[in-house]
């Protein structure tokens, strides 16, 4: 959810991985090793313990489950528990400096929306709403959905940066990758580009997708939705960075694939989907106010949790088909965010075409232990269909996809099919040798 903006740091002390200039900068750091395709094959070695290890865009993850920008990722506490439970990668939460920046969180999926604000955050409680089985009123049911209205903490932007040091110095084989939005003013972009390149980190995720973006500055959704501007500001983001950025999509929008291409044409190696999905949780039917409920007001929130899995699935797919009809050849990555709770929720993205799973909400829910569950659960998944590394199913079920004119057509053929094989031989002169036991056969009805 945090992103990282350079107006909070005033008075502080474009092209892809394939673009020469990006890429020479980039060659001491990164190894491209690792192709980004959809090529799927059933592996000879079945018998060996199935290998979750992945190599994205040049860095290599012990597994591919990702702590998404959030709470999760808060401070150098928290950031370090999600190493050592065993995460493959941590995107972490931003800081601001001086505690005047407003910052409203959307969701635990994604990003944040930083302001220039002449006031200290204040949170307000309550702050969340769950939607559970059985819907109004239930408190029992399973929880399938998560909204929250939560603005985050003040912590100074210096002591962020500072613990992103930390974190490199201690962990220096684990993946940290800093989530940045600003707003629309080149020399603010590559100022925050290099502010946080110089921590070490690993790559950068961009937040294109922010819901609450604040439009009128041109930040977040307000750039991801708008593909001229994603275009120009990315690429004056990929002329300045020489680490991996992966650019974060909003799903509030017609045509997802349609600003994923903007942002990799423009130098971007990799897109992450799906940001938060702008809610209302519901209306409480005894007093008639809306959830969360704040003196007897709210606000629409972002929401996360089981319920957008779906949701997140069709569109990671469509970003899938369109990379690998546009992109097959390039060392792009695709990171699938959105309501991953279990080892089988993270193989779905991964046979849609993700390298990588997202973990926010799930991490709030069941805490950073999760990532045993998940990677058991994967494994297992694995192991049935004799899978041994992720490669060997990342992009299997998206060949299955196809048009509904399609599906009517495929279905027709085999209803005939299947009334000609009823049918069986009409007279004795359709008897064949060869055919005989097979045409014996048609005619049988048990």
């Amino acid at each position: 959810m945090a992103s990282l903006s350079s107006t909070q740091i005033n008075g502080a002390a474009s092209s892809s991985m394939f673009r020469s200039s990006k890429q020479t900068r980039r060659l001491s750091t990164l190894s491209k090793n690792n192709r980004v395709g959809f090529r799927v094959y059933a592996s000879e070695s079945s018998q060996l313990e199935p290998d979750l290890s992945v190599t994205v865009n040049g860095l290599k993850m012990p597994n591919p489950f990702v702590i998404g920008s959030g709470p999760p990722g808060t401070n150098y506490t928290v950031m370090k528990r999600a190493f050592d439970e065993g995460w493959g990668a941590v995107i972490a939460k931003t800081g601001e400096k001086g505690g005047v920046f407003l910052v409203l969180l959307v969701e635990w999926l994604d990003g944040i929306l930083v302001s220039l604000d002449a006031a200290k955050v204040v949170n307000v409680t309550p702050r969340y709403a769950k939607l559970r089985v059985g819907a109004n009123g239930s408190a029992k049911g399973q929880i399938i959905g998560w909204e929250n209205i939560e603005l985050i903490s003040d912590r100074p932007l210096e002591i962020m940066l500072k613990e992103f040091k930390q974190l490199k110095e201690e962990y220096p084989d684990r993946i940290l990758i800093a989530s940045v939005m600003e707003e629309y003013n080149k020399g603010a972009w590559e100022e925050l580009i290099e502010r946080v390149e110089e921590t070490g980190v690993d790559a950068i995720e961009v937040n294109f997708s922010c819901p609450h973006g604040m439009p009128e500055r041109k930040m977040g959704a307000a750039v991801g939705q708008d593909c001229a501007l994603l275009e120009e500001v990315s690429e004056w983001i990929n002329a300045k960075a020489t680490i991996p950025v992966w650019s974060k999509m909003t799903p509030n929008i017609t045509d997802i694939t349609e600003p994923a291409r903007v942002a990799l044409k423009a130098g971007s190696e990799g897109i992450a989907a799906i940001n938060t999905i702008i809610s209302v949780m519901g209306i409480n039917l005894n007093t008639l106010r809306p959830e969360p409920c704040v003196e007897g007001y709210s606000t629409p929130g972002g929401y996360s949790c089981k319920a957008v899995h779906p949701i997140a699935l069709a569109k990671v797919m469509t970003i899938a088909q369109m990379m690998k009809s546009e992109f097959g050849d390039k060392d792009y990555s695709l990171s699938g965010i959105g309501g991953v709770e279990t080892g089988n929720d993270a193989a779905e993205f991964i046979l849609l075409g993700a390298n990588t799973v997202q973990v926010c909400t799930g991490v709030m829910m069941h805490g950073y232990g999760l990532v045993k569950t998940l990677s058991a659960e994967l494994k297992d998944f694995m192991r049935k269909h004799n899978f041994s590394s992720i490669e060997d199913f990342r992009g299997a079920s998206l060949p299955y996809f196809t048009t509904h004119t399609d599906l009517v057509q495929r279905q027709q053929e085999a209803v005939r099919q299947r009334k000609a094989v009823k049918q069986g031989l009409q007279s004795d002169k359709d008897w064949t040798g060869d055919g005989f036991v097979k045409e014996t056969e048609s005619m049988v009805s048990n």
